[in-house]
């Protein structure tokens, strides 16, 4: 029984890997059950033995394209490569993340249809996108959280847009040249924020010490 128990759950993580990486490259709707049984080796019959539907499966393998940028930091402050937010945006507009959605981001490779999947597998991708929301405000220094997470989430978006359009676009030079932009003016638009909002800090201090001079001229 121990055995039987050990392999189901060998071949249960196969077919989620297999879905994953088929999903990201084809689309939900563009892999069916009897192509990734086949290509796991088994009978179409098999599947209801590890899922109870399809979109028990979609949320599974959606879920397992998950938590990449993570699992880098993690092993960063475990002595690994050091991790910083311009290595990140550069590694995720890269013309190999590009050509190779398989194994690449589940965010730019199915957002649109995520949008239109089952209530599991958004509620798991919006957990997701917090976190990941959240990892990228955390690299940005000298900031406080608000302006932080603002940055964060303005980043997230251009990324994930940026390799949308970049997938989606025949011309090779124009795609190119939207990953190469992003990449570039993210960096620069980070600084850029970090100073209007210091001008902004600025001037709610200014404004703050002006309304504290005039009650100090008001007559008592």
């Amino acid at each position: 029984m121990g055995h039987s128990k050990a392999q189901k759950t060998r071949t249960h993580k196969r077919i989620v890997s297999i879905a994953s990486k088929r999903f990201r490259e084809k689309g939900l709707a563009g892999f069916g059950i009897a192509e990734l049984m086949k290509e796991a080796g088994l009978t179409v019959g098999g599947f209801y033995k590890h899922f109870d539907s399809r979109d028990d499966l979609v949320a599974e393998a959606v879920s397992s394209a998950f938590g990449g940028w993570k699992r880098r930091v993690d092993a960063a402050k475990a002595g690994g490569p050091s991790v910083s937010l311009a290595k990140l945006i550069n590694d995720y507009l890269s013309e190999a993340h590009r050509d190779n959605p398989g194994t690449g981001c589940a965010f730019s490779a199915l957002a649109a249809e995520i949008g239109r999947s089952h209530e599991r597998t958004r509620a798991l991708t919006t957990e997701q996108v917090r976190n990941d929301i959240q990892l990228i405000a955390g690299l940005i220094p000298d900031n406080d959280p608000h302006a932080a997470r603002s940055q964060a989430i303005l980043t997230f978006s251009a990324l994930v847009g940026a390799m949308s359009l970049a997938r989606a676009v025949s011309d090779e030079a124009l795609s190119r040249e939207i990953l190469k932009t992003v990449a570039e003016r993210l960096p620069s638009a980070a600084s850029a924020f970090e100073s209007e909002d210091g001008a902004f800090a600025d001037q709610e201090r200014g404004t703050a010490q002006d309304a504290e001079a005039a009650v100090d001229e008001t007559p008592r």
